[in-house]
């Protein structure tokens, strides 16, 4: 059998795992590290990675990912920098511009804007006005809302309407893009150029929580050679029966190569901050006289539990969405009364007796960090009364909950580094930290990105990477340590015990 000689590296230490002094050499077999020490004999089996002296680090994973959005990003207009329905359309009548002469039901596509920050919420009619019959497809900076014009409308089979597409009529839209937007080589060169970029910033894992039959596009995705990471592939409560009756239970491998798992079943119970639909115990704040005041529970208590206990009978774990204070609460019962196993996504407003909670319930937080860089000014606008509960990282490891990060890619960046970041420090720009208070350190950070994984040692998975420098930014801390996080370079990622990537 052949085997991975990794010579020369300095083991980084882990969530309180020591690590060796100076530098080792490793032998993986097959998946696993089987050898380390100060130096290992050469076998004419091993292919030898030299690592010169570079730190090696357990791999890292995204624990929240829609990564067919992700792949699709690229070719959207870029609305993150909209301030106004009024910018979002002069962006839109500009692209029109250059698609005429184009067929006429090509899709434009837009990403990133955040309409509960803007003066007035938009219009069909307005759009309209910009693109006659070329259907424009503009989705919102969480994912949580889409403002077509009336062409999409009908390309789409929606009924017509005055303003946006929301929550739960929306997904299954959103869902569909690819296919009137995307041809099938397409799609795989999407993918693989997002699968790339990914391993080169050392990722060897992901939670796939796309709008999808995720399982079988991904063993099919596997079988073709496309998948070159791992992947924990998500059921949405549309395809639960199913993946019942196939009797796939959360960590069946699913692949023969073996990088592909069956995750949870992720369910939906409340919107977001910036569709202002995430459930909570306040109402929102602001001069809008919103339909649901305090957002709104996609699931009614009883619903929740139902499917939860549903999934935990036939060996699936859960994920439940829930940005809310009230939300994250109903998802905490439902976990409770069932015993449930899994997460909440999110937990991005959570009540303090909730924290608590959800440490004793062993639920993990999965969240995005990154996220509060971009949801700092509209907490402001809408939760001004509550912000100091918002992302509160630290207060949830202090009570001993287990945090995962993650992206939520394409609402941020499929970047763990860029995560940590701002879980270190928590301000994009020139503003001093936001509720430094739950601010959190490098360790836990880098804790938080590994799925679990510990210091490097014999009988590690070989999931692995090389790194330029030192993560651990020692004696930095805040923007500096931000900074360093920012700055880390991977120079070679191996995934069950292969070479994916290599930069040097």
């Amino acid at each position: 059998m052949s085997s991975l000689c990794i010579r020369q590296a300095r083991v980084v230490p882990v969530a309180g795992r020591p690590a060796p002094a100076g530098v080792v050499d490793l032998r993986v077999v097959a998946d696993r590290v089987v050898e380390m020490a100060p130096r290992l004999s050469s076998s004419a089996d091993d292919e030898v990675l030299d690592a010169e002296g570079r730190w090696l680090l357990p791999g890292l994973w995204d624990q929240h990912v829609h990564l067919g959005q992700w792949a699709a990003t690229a070719a959207r207009l870029d609305l993150s920098s909209t301030t106004s329905p009024e910018d979002a359309v002069r962006l839109v009548e500009a692209a029109v511009g250059a698609r005429r002469g184009g067929a006429p039901d090509t899709v434009i596509q837009g990403f990133g804007h955040r309409a509960a920050a803007w003066d007035r919420q938009p219009t069909v009619a307005e759009l309209d006005t910009v693109s006659g019959d070329i259907p424009v497809v503009l989705i919102s900076g969480d994912a949580h809302h889409g403002w077509l014009n009336s062409a999409a409308l009908r390309l789409l089979d929606v009924p017509p309407r005055d303003g946006v597409v929301e929550e739960n009529e929306w997904f299954p839209l959103f869902a569909r893009l690819d296919e009137v937007t995307m041809t099938a080589e397409g799609r795989r060169t999407a993918y693989a150029k997002v699968l790339d970029a990914a391993v080169r910033r050392g990722v060897v894992g992901v939670r796939e929580f796309e709008w999808a039959d995720n399982a079988t596009d991904w063993v099919e995705r596997s079988d073709s050679g496309l998948a070159v990471v791992r992947v924990r592939t998500a059921t949405y409560a549309a395809g639960l029966a199913d993946t019942i009756a196939a009797g796939r239970r959360s960590g069946d491998v699913l692949d023969r190569a073996g990088l592909i798992t069956m995750g949870p079943l992720k369910i939906i119970s409340d919107g977001s901050l910036n569709t202002r639909t995430a459930f909570c115990h306040d109402p929102y704040l602001g001069d809008d006289v919103l339909e649901f005041p305090r957002g709104r529970a996609n699931n009614s208590p009883e619903e929740l539990a139902e499917l939860l206990a549903l999934a935990t009978a036939n060996g699936l774990d859960v994920a439940v969405h829930a940005i809310g204070d009230a939300a994250v609460g109903i998802a905490l019962d439902a976990f409770s009364h069932t015993g449930a196993h899994g997460s909440i996504e999110h937990a991005q407003l959570v009540a303090p007796a909730d924290v608590a909670r959800m440490a004793g319930l062993g639920v993990v937080a999965s969240v995005q960090p990154a996220h509060l860089l971009d949801d700092r000014d509209v907490t402001h606008q809408c939760w001004s009364d509550r912000a100091d509960r918002c992302f509160a990282l630290r207060s949830m490891l202090d009570a001993g909950v287990t945090l995962a990060l993650g992206s939520d890619a394409p609402v941020a960046p499929l970047d763990p580094w860029e995560a940590m970041a701002a879980a270190v420090h928590r301000t994009g720009d020139e503003r001093e930290e936001w509720n430094p208070a739950e601010t959190i350190g490098v360790a836990q950070a880098l804790a938080g990105s590994l799925d679990g994984a510990r210091t490097v040692g014999v009988g590690s998975l070989a999931d692995l990477v090389l790194l330029d420098t030192d993560p651990r930014a020692a004696g930095r801390s805040g923007a500096a340590a931000a900074a360093h996080l920012r700055s880390v370079q991977v120079a070679a990622t191996v995934i069950a015990g292969k070479i994916v990537q290599r930069g040097y």
